[in-house]
This record gives structure tokens, sequence and C-alpha cells, in this order.
């Protein structure tokens, strides 16, 4: 007799599928994705709504509605798009969503985020399956752009009519692998700051030693950022209790100037990358900036790019009821939670800005964290996994007594 291959579970199957939409930038394959989702919310039996946000940008909602509909509901938010590849650099097509003897999928999106897109649905799917009614709505929301910084995503979906009539008390959106046992739940973000500071000097002939050059203010302007940049890595390497975000990451990005060897240019310009942590002064911290610049020379001046103001984090106190019902759901699993900010940025920036909780949370243990990275892969099994975290997870969430303000 001869052994059946192993059936894989339509789970699996369904998230291979998914991973093989070539949802990529820089020209993603939306309407595929809007596809794939149109079949899933007539499998589930879930009405789909769609607004298109941008030109070409359309969120999709998918809502199970709950028994209490006046109260205020659970978003399961996750992208759609994922992040370029190098072909060359990968062992497999990044496409095929290849799966190899040790259940590793291999494919750009598998850690970020389509794993987690999947986990909502089949999640949603076991409770329906099984008879569940849940007190609050659910709405799984599908947005697009999001890796190129949400803007005609998220950024201006929040501020919709749209949006606003889903009423939603809290959300879930993505997080990170996790390489131990434990799992990262994430409760806020870092402030993304790109700035660009431009250093204007006498101009003359490369043969002479000409005061007040754009060269010598560049130098000091990028030594006060790099001394600083020192400073906070050290505070990182040299703290038990830190993760990368909860330090100022500075990073050189971009130099511009001159236009012949022989000429001493008139202006010369540096860029940077800053990610600042919510514990950290806005305010004191760009007044720094303009005393590095001032230290430079009188003419020296800086502009923004991107400048992030908002500090809202999400409660993980032991009073509040989210915390309590994500919290709770979790050790009834016995899964040990790092609570840590989000050291890049995600869509739930946006969320928290318009002041609704948000939870970061991609449940990958026991998992290298590839996001973004050659050869990103996630194993059958953790992907299986987090299924099961998820049905517990968005039950608990939306079974979350009425508050005061809603009753």
């Amino acid at each position: 007799m001869t052994l059946s291959p192993e059936v894989e579970d339509p789970s699996v199957s369904l998230f291979r599928e998914y991973l093989r939409l070539r949802t990529v930038h820089p020209d993603p394959d939306y309407d595929a994705a809007l596809r794939f989702l149109d079949r899933i919310a007539e499998e589930l039996g879930l009405p789909m709504k769609k607004i298109e946000v941008c030109p070409g940008r359309v969120v999709s909602i998918m809502t199970w509605q709950g028994t209490d509909p006046t109260l205020k509901s659970i978003l399961l938010n996750s992208h759609t798009d994922v992040v370029p590849v190098y072909q060359e650099h990968w062992k497999y097509d990044a496409f095929s969503a290849f799966k190899d003897a040790e259940g590793n999928i291999y494919a750009r999106g598998s850690q970020d985020m389509k794993c987690v897109t999947i986990q909502y649905i089949q999640a949603v799917r076991r409770l329906k399956a099984e008879g569940r009614k849940l007190m609050r709505t659910v709405h799984l929301m599908f947005v697009p752009d999001e890796e190129v910084g949400g803007h005609k995503g998220m950024e201006t979906f929040v501020k919709h009519p749209e949006f606003q009539k889903l009423n939603i008390g809290f959300a879930l959106d993505e997080g990170l692998a996790n390489p131990g046992e434990a799992f990262t739940v994430f409760y806020g973000e870092r402030n993304p700051w790109w700035i660009t500071i431009h250093c204007p000097g006498s101009p003359g002939h490369g043969s002479r030693f000409v005061e007040n050059t754009a060269a010598e203010k560049l130098r000091q302007v990028i030594n006060s950022f790099l001394d600083f940049r020192e400073k906070e890595k050290h505070r990182l390497n040299t703290s038990e209790c830190f993760t990368l975000g909860d330090v100022t990451t500075v990073n050189m990005t971009m130099v511009k100037g001159g236009v012949a060897y022989n000429v001493i240019p008139a202006e010369m310009d540096v860029s940077f990358d800053l990610r600042i942590p919510p514990t950290v002064n806005l305010q004191e911290f760009e007044r720094q900036i303009k005393d590095w610049c001032k230290e430079a020379g009188e003419d020296v001046t800086y502009e923004f790019a991107q400048k992030h103001m908002n500090q809202n984090v999400t409660s993980t106190e032991e009073n509040d009821p989210w915390w309590i019902a994500f919290s709770s759901a979790c050790k009834a699993m016995n899964l040990t939670l790092e609570k840590e900010i989000f050291p890049a940025a995600t869509d739930s920036r946006f969320i928290r800005a318009v002041g609704i909780p948000a939870i970061g949370f991609s449940p990958m243990n026991r998992t290298p964290i590839l996001l973004h990275d050659h050869n990103e892969y996630l194993n059958e099994q953790v992907f299986l996994k987090g299924i099961s975290v998820f049905e517990r997870l968005i039950s608990a969430l939306a079974s979350v007594p009425a508050s005061p303000d809603e009753a």
C-alpha cells in the first residue's frame, strides 16, 4: 500500500495562495487581493464594504455584527501590500510560497503581514463554525499602502466618515516575530522625524583657505548628530531592560553638495532619519537640534520631510478592561508576553492618534525576525498555532463588558 503524502491543512493552503498574490511595491496588484477577499467574505457569509480612499487605493472591511451592535467594536487590521524583493538573494521564488521539508513557508509577506490577515480570517471562520455569537461587532479591515507610509491608506482613512461609523473601541494590528519562547506585544511606537540640515557657506577656488565654508559647518552638524547617536547606542547596550524602541536612533542617510573638484560649494546638505520614543519631550528635542545648528553657524537651517508628533500609547495597566481581556486570554493559553515600544512604524500610529487603543501583535514565537529581509519565512506550525491564539483573543475582546460611557 502507498501512504498518501501528508494532506496540507486548508488554512496553510489558503495562506500560501494569498502569499502568491503579487501585492508588491512599486506596483502592487491590489485587484488580485480584492478578488481574493471578496471570495473569503462570501465563504464566511459576511458583508464586505469597499471604500476608495484615494484613486486606486481601496480599504475593504468585512463585518461580523455583534449581538449588541450599539457597543464599541473590535478592529482587526492588516495591510495587503508587501515590500520589494531582491530575488537573487532568495533561495526560492519570493512569490511561490515554497514549503520546505521542515514546514517553513518562504515568501515575501509571510511575516509582514499576510500571516496575520489569514489568521484573523480563519479564527473568525472557526468561531462562526462553532456557532459562536459575539457581543461586540468585529470588523476585519484590509488596507493598502502601509509599506509606503500609509498616506493613501490608513492615514487618510482614519479621517473618513466611514471610519467614524465603525465605532471602534479597540484595535489589533501587526507586531513582530520573537526568536524566543515569548510573544512580543507592542503598545506604542517611536515617532519618525526625517530632517535635512542646510549649511550655506562662502564659495571659492579649491586652492585656497576660504573662511566660513559649508563643509566646516556640515562637519560640525554631523558630529553633533553622530555623537548623540553614540550616546543612545551606548544607553541601549549597557541597559538590561532597554529594547530598540526605548532609545532614539539616529542615522545619516543622505549628503548633498558640490559641483566640481576645484570649486568650494556655496551650500551642503545632510539628512537624518530619527526615531524618537514616546518618553522623549519632543519640544526639548527640537530645541537641541536648533542648538546643534546654531553651534555650526548662525545661517545653518533645518527642515522636516516628516515630523510625527503624536505620542499616544495604549494602556497596559492591570485595570484597563481591554488589556485585562487581552492578557487574560494569553495567560489562559500559557503565553508569555513581552511588552515593547515598536521600533519602526505601522498603521497603529494613525489609529492611536485618533484616540483608539491599539495593540501590535503577530503571534510568531521561536521565529527569527525577517520582515523586509531576504528569505522571509514562517513555519506552518507557528502559523497554525496563531489561528488558535486569535480565536481566543477575538472572543475575549468582543466579550469585554460595556463600560459606563457605553451603557
